[in-house]
């Protein structure tokens, strides 16, 4: 693929300017600074970008890159068959075939499944099976596909009633990772609001009294911080194999060891992207995705923990130096463009604002395992502050005072339940 690690700089991309973009979400979800970056990456490159959002004070309706807001608020639940014409007559509207960049799992899975239906409005990446978007996104799915190509992931159980969750909570080891088990299922009958470690047997069965039977949930093994690293792999990849990939370091997230990324730095691995590429080629995969990977260090093997099927929200925080990122080789992948090699752009930083500072006075009290990145940033990318683009802040911090104060009553319950345990 279309990275080195080291080199001269090359080219500057070029992208086809008379092809446009739309960014695409279901569900609901405004403060999403994956998003914005799309927005910005497309808009600073010169191609028209336009966007799929909940109302008109979303950040990503703010951006000045921005060319066309559609307002079309979904749940993400909806039959996806419901969703097709609806997001054709989006496509109309563009007056041309566009390139689509899916930031869920829903959305994705929507775009690749029905790709023959969409057609004629949007040109879509695709994969040897139309159906591996959906297995990726299950946690089921992923699970056996990584059996199957003798990929390492931590053990994790399908519970299939709420009786099975009782004879985890008498049987089973404790802490444990609580996850919703699909892509629409989530949206449907949440179990949990986003990826939860759950430390007592009486904490599980206090979530499962409010779940529905059978539960929507995975049960995932733990493995330690302190014996832990997370990594990452974000790649745009072609049917013939070619494409970028990039990895980096998580070294913190919101919620703390187990939430979105807050600060990460690019830091090539070679045996994470081997690891990637050969994934990749067995299972015919094509378009974008985000990896995430947990070093255990009790055996040294990186873990697949999740593969989701769509542009990650923490891609700009690679930026090769021919200015490719992964949704900049998506759409020269899919306008017939090569794709430059580049330099990888080691050391580059992102922080995301609105929930580093948090995270970084949680870590704190682990200072000595948590994980550490390069002495020194080459640069730093914010999730949401930009020069070129300020006003998406203004609608973030206004819109994000109601999740964090919902997110610490969630702590403050974990905590009692924690010390129940004791």
């Amino acid at each position: 693929m279309g990275v080195t690690a080291r080199g001269t700089r090359a080219a500057p991309v070029e992208l086809d300017e008379s092809v446009p973009v739309l960014l695409l979400k279901l569900g609901h979800y405004p403060l999403h600074h994956g998003g914005v970056g799309v927005i910005r990456s497309f808009g600073r490159a010169g191609v028209e970008v336009n966007a799929v959002v909940e109302d008109r004070f979303t950040p990503a309706a703010w951006s000045r890159h921005l060319t066309r807001a559609f307002v079309w608020p979904t749940t993400g639940a909806e039959e996806p068959s419901s969703l097709v014409e609806p997001l054709r007559e989006i496509g109309r509207a563009l007056g041309r075939p566009s390139v689509v960049i899916p930031t869920d799992e829903e959305a994705a899975v929507l775009v690749a499944e029905q790709a023959d239906a969409l057609a004629d409005v949007f040109l879509i990446p695709r994969s040897r099976s139309r159906g591996l978007a959906r297995t990726l996104a299950s946690k089921r799915g992923l699970y056996e596909l990584c059996l199957e190509h003798d990929v390492p992931t931590p053990q994790t159980w399908f519970p299939e009633s709420l009786e099975d969750i009782e004879k985890y909570a008498d049987t089973g080891e404790f802490p444990v990772v609580v996850k919703n088990r699909d892509a629409f299922g989530r949206r449907v009958a949440p179990a949990v609001r986003s990826t939860t470690v759950v430390h007592t047997p009486d904490a599980l069965r206090t979530r499962a009294a409010q779940w529905q039977d059978p539960p929507n949930v995975v049960l995932q093994e733990h493995i330690p911080r302190e014996r832990a690293e997370d990594w990452f792999v974000h790649s745009c990849v072609a049917r013939d194999g070619s494409g970028v990939l990039f990895t980096g370091l998580k070294v913190r997230s919101w919620p703390p060891h187990a939430g979105m990324t807050s600060c990460a730095y690019a830091v090539w691995n070679p045996e994470l992207a081997d690891a990637a590429r050969r994934l990749y080629a067995s299972l015919g995969y094509a378009g974008l995705a985000d990896l995430d990977f947990r070093l255990d260090r009790r055996d040294g093997q990186y873990k697949l923990v999740d593969f989701n099927p769509r542009v990650g929200a923490q891609f700009r925080l690679f930026e090769d130096a021919a200015g490719t990122d992964v949704v900049r080789a998506q759409h020269l992948a899919l306008t017939g463009r090569s794709i430059p090699v580049a330099p990888f752009p080691e050391g580059r930083r992102l922080v995301v604002e609105n929930v580093d500072l948090a995270a970084r006075l949680a870590y704190r009290r682990h200072e000595r395992t948590a994980p550490h990145g390069p002495p020194r940033a080459s640069r730093t990318e914010l999730g949401w502050f930009a020069p070129d683009d300020p006003l998406p802040l203004i609608p973030m911090v206004l819109r994000h005072v109601a999740p964090l104060v919902s997110y610490l009553d969630d702590v403050r319950r974990a905590g009692r339940d924690r010390t129940k345990g004791q």
